[in-house]
């Protein structure tokens, strides 16, 4: 599985909706959404700085290690 984005449940935690977190970080909705949704590739340290500051949170809230059941890499 590798690292799973728990954005939606951090965003849920602190009441902030995807719009309003949008704002605070200066990345556009589409952006986030795709991070939310676990379909990204990467993410920069500024922007995970800054989802962290605007939602007051560590990175480690937010993003989560699952190792693969079979062995192989994901």
């Amino acid at each position: 599985m590798g690292i799973i984005v728990n954005l939606d449940v951090m965003m849920a935690k602190r009441k902030v909706s995807l719009g309003e977190l949008s704002q605070k970080v200066d990345v556009t909705m589409a952006n986030l959404s795709i991070l939310k949704n676990n379909k990204a590739r990467a993410v920069r340290f500024s922007t995970l700085a800054a989802i962290c500051k605007a939602l007051d949170c560590q990175p480690g809230d937010i993003l989560e290690y699952v190792p693969d059941g079979d062995g192989e890499e994901g």
